[in-house]
């Protein structure tokens, strides 16, 4: 019966008072080293802070199109039977602009086997792959060079991006919280969808650089230095002509001002708003002139679908139709006026009016001229005041830009985590590749 006797259960060891006021000590340390780190970038100038925020976006950038890379890149796309970070650097149109950067443009308007105008390169701006070959001359690869070329253009962008969100009258001040604010704004532009093309081969990242130099020098009133900035732009990315609407209204308030336009700035504002509408046909004038036909780039352009002879606004008011029908149609006009709303509401008063009119013309203008494409993702992507709306709506701005409302950093964090989710899809269904889909990003 000895195997039948009930024994007395061990007793649980004690609680050791030591070892938990160790473990809560180590706590409290790593908790006060972290107190102790955000301060210090808090304590920082808002240009640094913005470059953390930049450099840390485009680490989490990489780390996505890495992975992008090894688990759900087709090889087929990228021509290589194990593809990595740098395939997917020159994937898409990083191919043509490869092509441009080592070869330059063809002769004359390629033709395919029907005679007809065929893909080719004159569709793509020049200042991007001429900027890539004069890297290149250092003996940097193209994947090397445009990495370095974007990441240095972003990183300024970035900073840029900072000024024109708190610039408004010149000699006005700048609070504490309207600084804070902006450099929140810029890292959620960093951390937007399809910022992780800011370090591929693309030419956002230079773009965004001239747009917010351009912007920027227009509400500070520097006419004659943004003249060389929009004709650059002219030759990097088609977003002159919502530029020049910008410039025509700014001139036009400042005309009815009650200050008026001072004469010796008469002149230097029409310069650049002659300059701003040259720049929108610069590229399409130089594409005619190297191949001998005038419309040359609208025929290129035609060749990926663009059909402007259809009229503004009807490729996507059909598309929403077939679609949905009227509803389809509706949601794209409600859109664009719940858009109007907040930028002209209290999320986008503390931003200067050029910002407001270029947040409202910009997205219009690609409604009008672009037909229906998952690239549209990528295009708003130099709607650069989005991103100051969506951190004032983050934080429940004033129109002054406080951060009054409760619990406004866990919105903030929560918003990141899902801003880098956004990412990956992004990245994952539309940079990824494959030869027999169409869904470029």
């Amino acid at each position: 019966m000895a195997d039948l006797a009930v024994h007395p259960a061990s007793a649980e060891p004690a609680p050791d008072p030591a070892r938990s006021r160790t473990r809560g000590g180590r706590s409290q340390a790593y908790r006060t080293r972290l107190g102790r780190l955000w301060a210090t970038v808090r304590a920082w100038a808002p240009w640094q802070q913005v470059l953390l925020a930049y450099a840390l976006s485009r680490l989490v950038a990489a780390v996505i199109i890495e992975l992008a890379a090894l688990w759900l890149q087709n090889p087929a796309g990228v021509v290589d039977l194990h593809p990595d970070y740098w395939d997917m650097v020159v994937i898409w149109d990083g191919q043509w602009y490869r092509q441009i950067a080592e070869h330059g443009y063809p002769h004359g308007l390629p033709l395919n086997d029907l005679g007809h105008v065929d893909y080719n390169a004159w569709a793509f701006f020049p200042l991007f792959p001429m900027l890539l070959r004069a890297v290149m001359t250092t003996g940097l690869s193209f994947s090397l060079a445009a990495t370095a070329v974007n990441l240095v253009a972003g990183a300024a962008a970035a900073v840029l991006l900072w000024h024109l969100i708190v610039a408004r009258t010149p000699g006005l001040p700048v609070s504490r919280e309207r600084a804070r604010l902006a450099v929140l704004a810029v890292g959620i532009w960093c951390l937007l969808p399809p910022a992780a093309v800011l370090q591929v081969a693309y030419t956002e990242a230079l773009a965004a650089l001239l747009l917010a130099a351009a912007l920027l020098l227009v509400v500070r009133r520097r006419y004659g230095w943004a003249v060389p900035v929009v004709l650059l732009l002219g030759l990097t990315r088609a977003v002159a002509a919502p530029l020049f609407v910008v410039v025509v209204w700014h001139g036009v308030d400042r005309w009815r001002s009650p200050g008026g336009l001072p004469r010796s700035q008469r002149t230097s504002l029409l310069v650049l708003g002659g300059a701003t509408a040259a720049s929108a046909l610069l590229w399409p004038a130089i594409v005619g002139f190297s191949t001998g036909i005038a419309t040359a780039f609208f025929q290129t352009q035609a060749v990926w679908g663009q059909a402007p002879a259809k009229g503004p606004f009807v490729p996507w008011i059909s598309w929403a139709w077939q679609h949905l029908g009227i509803v389809g149609v509706l949601l794209l006009f409600g859109s664009l006026a719940a858009l109007g709303s907040v930028v002209l509401g209290r999320h986008g008063a503390w931003l200067s009016p050029e910002l407001r009119v270029w947040a409202l013309v910009y997205p219009t203008y690609l409604l009008a001229v672009v037909r229906p494409i998952t690239s549209m993702w990528r295009f708003m992507l130099l709607d650069l005041p989005l991103a100051a709306v969506l951190a004032s709506m983050l934080v429940r701005g004033t129109s002054l830009g406080r951060l009054g409302a409760p619990h406004w950093r866990w919105r903030v964090a929560a918003s990141g985590l899902a801003a880098v989710v956004a990412m990956s899809w992004w990245v994952g269904v539309l940079l990824t590749r494959t030869p027999w889909n169409d869904s470029p990003p």
